[in-house]
């Protein structure tokens, strides 16, 4: 190669630039130049965030963000047509693992779709309608989950522990929430006539949609719940007394008891709850 050619010159001024800027060698590197990026204005908030999820993607696994079994809404392949449709009503999914007997005997996977069918016609054995279940380790990287799941056009994965045991069930959304965050869907959010309202009666179960920054004085009055004095003093909203109980803040689906309330979380989002379901402790 000539050595007085454009490409040789620009080829000898970037070795120049990186000895005086050298780039990041560390992952902590990256994120310290991502910062100063948005310091400068270079990137906004927002998109230092997502670029801050995708790197820390690399070092997660299924067992970090699953949904521990405790947690999951199973449906019992033996359970009749109205108790199954009272389970997807309640819950909102749209996929549902499916067990025989055992709750760790997960047979597949149910479509809440596909429970319609056997509505229209109930001589459909259900067992027909059930998709294969897929099972992975805790171990097994997001990168690599978020690859097979948009490869094989998969949504749900079952997570299995080392002796092959039910530990949790993981989703798309799941992963995609560690980088983009909490995504509200049209059964995280409550219509116009009721959104400015902290407390919303809910036309199942005598259950009830909780603002989590609604006041404990709030849910006294409406529940006639009991908080002690110091946690009264402590903390003005329910959101931060179940946070503070929990030791962190509570992710979708994680539940609570509280003052005579079964609380579950709806919407989290932003280091915040924004709704629970709450029902009354019998």
């Amino acid at each position: 190669m000539n050595p007085d050619s454009p490409s040789s010159s620009r080829s000898f001024l970037r070795k120049i630039a990186e000895y005086l800027h050298p780039g990041p060698d560390s992952i902590a590197e990256l994120f310290a130049t991502l910062e100063e990026a948005e310091d400068k204005d270079l990137i906004n908030a927002q998109s230092l965030a997502m670029l801050e999820g995708v790197l820390k993607l690399s070092s997660m696994t299924a067992g970090d963000v699953m949904v521990a079994a405790p947690r999951m809404d199973l449906l019992d392949i033996d359970a009749d047509f109205d108790e199954l449709l009272h389970v997807v009503i309640d819950t909102a999914h749209s996929r549902f693992p499916v067990f025989e007997g055992d709750k760790g005997n997960i047979i597949g996977i149910l479509l809440a779709k596909d429970l319609l069918k056997r509505q229209r016609s109930p001589e459909i054995n259900l067992r027909a309608l059930l998709r294969s279940a897929v099972f992975v380790p805790e171990s097994k990287g997001l990168n690599d989950l978020l690859t097979d799941f948009r490869g094989k056009r998969n949504h749900l994965a079952l997570v299995v522990d080392e002796f092959g045991k039910t530990a949790g069930l993981i989703t798309i959304e799941d992963i995609l929430e560690e980088i983009v965050g909490e995504i509200e869907d049209e059964f995280d959010t409550v219509d116009g006539d009721t959104a400015s309202m902290d407390i919303v009666s809910l036309p199942e179960d005598g259950a009830y949609r909780v603002n989590g920054q609604a006041t404990l004085l709030k849910l006294v009055e409406q529940f006639d719940c009991e908080f002690s004095e110091t946690e009264q003093e402590q903390f003005e909203t329910i959101g931060g007394l179940v946070a503070h109980r929990m030791g962190h803040v509570p992710r979708k689906g994680e539940e609570h008891m509280v003052g005579g309330l079964r609380l579950v979380v709806l919407v989290s989002t932003s280091g915040v709850v924004k709704w629970f379901r709450a029902t009354r402790i019998a």
